[in-house]
């Protein structure tokens, strides 16, 4: 089946205004991983008959990465070539599968000019869900373990939209020992996703994989292309057969779509 991805360029063609733009962000595009999460929240909008579109090859990099790694003017010109596109197509309301794109643009792009109402896509789905928009099957119980990303939980707060969704689809939630508030880091954070590891004694994905592994659950639940990344590889690494899904993911196989 085919689904639907409107550009706000097409959009505008046709005078029309989407309910929300859907900010992609660098891994959703072009990584081969991502791209799976990209594509189950596309699956979604169209089921829920939701108005959308994406910026589609105006999208540039939010810049985060830029600042985390101290490069201030990159991010500044980075950041000021989207919000001119975005306040172009006088956007209101993004929403986004990326923690960093959520955190960058809802937290630093006001100062810059850029405001706009930022959701991420964990509070979004909820909120179809709420709203009937998304009927969920009533399937067996699985075991699974959710693994809070920095910029989604400790930097904004999001802890249990998350968990609720995990609830409405009935799967028994095993919390690791270091959540919520008390979360370890997938070790991407801070743009180390783009450069060695710091001088230790174990990567940080590892010992994480470890705390997965122990927590003894089916699959492991993130909601951040970095940490998925990081997880997965962490997990290969200890030959272990824990599942790393996004929710966009489980509910697209929750209703068989």
């Amino acid at each position: 089946m085919e689904y639907k991805v409107p550009s706000m360029a097409e959009m505008a063609a046709q005078s029309k205004t989407p309910e929300i733009l859907f900010w992609v962000g660098c891994a959703g595009s072009f990584d081969a991983r991502a791209q799976k999460v990209t594509r189950a929240f596309v699956k979604i909008l169209n089921q829920a008959n939701i108005s959308f579109a994406i910026l589609g090859n105006e999208e540039s990099c939010t810049g985060d990465a830029a600042r985390r790694a101290g490069n201030e003017f990159v991010f500044q010109m980075t950041a000021l070539q989207n919000i001119e596109i975005l306040n172009m197509y006088e956007v209101k309301k993004i929403v986004t599968a990326c923690p960093h794109c959520f955190n960058t643009i809802k937290n630093e792009y006001p100062a810059l000019g850029g405001n706009y109402d930022v959701v991420h896509h964990s509070q979004y789905l909820k909120e179809l869900i709420d709203t009937g928009k998304i009927e969920l099957n009533q399937e067996a119980s699985t075991t699974v373990t959710y693994h809070d990303s920095c910029y989604l939980g400790r930097a904004n707060g999001v802890y249990e939209a998350p968990r609720e969704i995990l609830e409405s689809l009935k799967m028994d939630i095993k919390e690791m020992k270091r959540s919520r508030t008390k979360g370890l880091c997938c070790g991407a954070g801070g743009a180390q996703m783009f450069k060695e590891d710091e001088p230790g004694d174990k990567r940080i994905n590892s010992e994480r994989a470890d705390e997965i592994i122990a927590n003894g659950a089916e699959t492991v639940v993130a909601n951040c292309p970095f940490c998925i990344t990081m997880l997965q590889d962490g997990l290969k690494e200890k030959e272990s057969s824990v599942m790393v899904l996004d929710l966009a993911e489980l509910i697209v196989n929750n209703k068989k779509w």
